[in-house]
């Protein structure tokens, strides 16, 4: 229902939700409401379902554009004679650039486009990166797709695909990357095209590059294959710009060596120690003393597999699949491993399973002799808790 004495709608359940110190969705609803109708009936639809605490969002069969089996998401309402103007509201994802870099001129042409087309809100960006266009018709789409491909943009992936490749800033703008994310994440978009935009895979499969430790696209807790940046030498250090600190006030042995989760640092008091062999890379020290330390020389990545978040069984975190690539051999190294992994996948994988609840299923030992890789110490979760687990030594004898 609207409100007689202004002919706006009445939410008085979604005005709670502009309360308090954060962003509001439903503040820029309305203002996008101000001049479409689409968001007006969005609006309605929303304050209904809080009041029925029912969605009133429905899937209806596929939809898509021309020569693309994802790209799109389906939104259908339930209530299309009540809620015309969202009787259909489909989704659409276009691939963001790496980085997330854009010119003036490219978001005013994806606005422009937008709102020719549809309803004029977007979300940027989606939990996976893209550009997120929320709301058309079906008869829109492929008239949105030329326009948006006339302009240099693509559509992203859905469905069960590669999803957009995604990556942080990396060396464009992080003095601490230890490769180059953003041409990897634009050279694997590049050679995943058919398997991004034509779903043929058991489900969803997510590259996520960041450039060091730090992990700031969250690629270990939401990546099917995370690449993470590392170092394999030792951290470099600045006896000089240490005592600048300690002089300052920061307390060392407080804030830096006994917050080290391994314990590989010393401080006397005037020197900085640092077991290297023991370091796990985590980045606290280089980020309490940035001007003080700075990964190694010697630098590349880690390449990590199976992350998810809860959607059929669990959320599971990235297992180390191999320990270091030099910068330089990544994008070789990526392409090999991924044939093998999908190649596994699609032999083994069943309906909806993602490729980190394979390897639960089937085993890690299963999973490595099935992509042809040698397990390595660093790909174990944590010590055994089994003493009565036994191997064999290679003169045959039982330890």
């Amino acid at each position: 229902m609207d409100d007689a004495s202004n002919g706006k709608p009445k939410t008085e359940l979604l005005d709670q939700l502009e309360e308090g110190p954060w962003p509001s969705f439903v503040k820029e609803i309305k203002a996008a409401s101000q001049g479409s109708e689409k968001a007006t009936d969005l609006l309605r639809q929303l304050e209904r379902s809080y009041e029925e605490r029912k969605g009133h969002w429905k899937h209806g069969g596929m939809v898509g554009v021309l020569g693309y089996g994802g790209g799109v998401i389906g939104r259908y309402s339930d209530l299309p004679e009540e809620f015309p103007q969202v009787a259909h509201f489909h989704t659409m994802r276009v691939n963001h650039p790496a980085g997330w870099f854009y010119t003036s001129d490219a978001l005013r042409t994806i606005c422009d486009i937008w709102e020719r087309h549809g309803s004029g809100m977007t979300n940027m960006h989606g939990s996976t990166g893209d550009i997120i266009l929320l709301g058309t018709t079906t008869d829109q789409l492929e008239p949105t797709f030329q326009e948006l491909a006339q302009n240099g943009f693509d559509l992203g992936g859905s469905g069960s695909a590669v999803r957009t490749p995604n990556c942080c800033v990396g060396m464009a703008r992080c003095e601490w990357a230890c490769f180059d994310t953003m041409k990897l994440c634009y050279d694997v978009t590049q050679a995943y095209q058919d398997e991004l935009h034509r779903p043929a895979f058991a489900y969803k499969f997510k590259f996520k590059f960041a450039g060091c430790p730090n992990d700031c696209v969250a690629s270990i807790a939401r990546a099917d294959l995370s690449v993470i940046g590392t170092w394999k030498d030792d951290i470099q250090v600045d006896d000089a710009e240490v005592a600048n600190y300690a002089a300052a006030g920061v307390d060392i042995q407080k804030e830096v060596c006994d917050l080290c989760p391994t314990k590989t640092m010393g401080w006397d008091g005037k020197k900085l120690s640092i077991d290297n062999r023991e370091c796990v890379h985590c980045m606290h020290c280089i980020n309490v003393l940035p001007k003080a330390l700075r990964p190694g020389k010697e630098r590349g990545a880690v390449v990590l597999i199976g992350a998810k978040a809860p959607i059929m069984q669990g959320a599971l975190l990235s297992s180390v699949l191999i320990p270091f690539v030099p910068a330089e051999e990544l994008l070789d190294t990526l392409k090999e491993l991924v044939k093998r992994i999908w190649d596994f996948w699609d032999e083994y994988g069943t309906n909806r399973e993602r490729v980190g609840e394979l390897i639960q299923r089937v085993g890690m030992p299963a999973f490595l002799d099935g992509i042809g890789l040698e397990p390595v110490p660093e790909m174990v979760a944590a010590p055994r808790d089994n003493p009565y687990i036994f191997f064999e030594t290679k003169n045959g004898g039982a330890k």
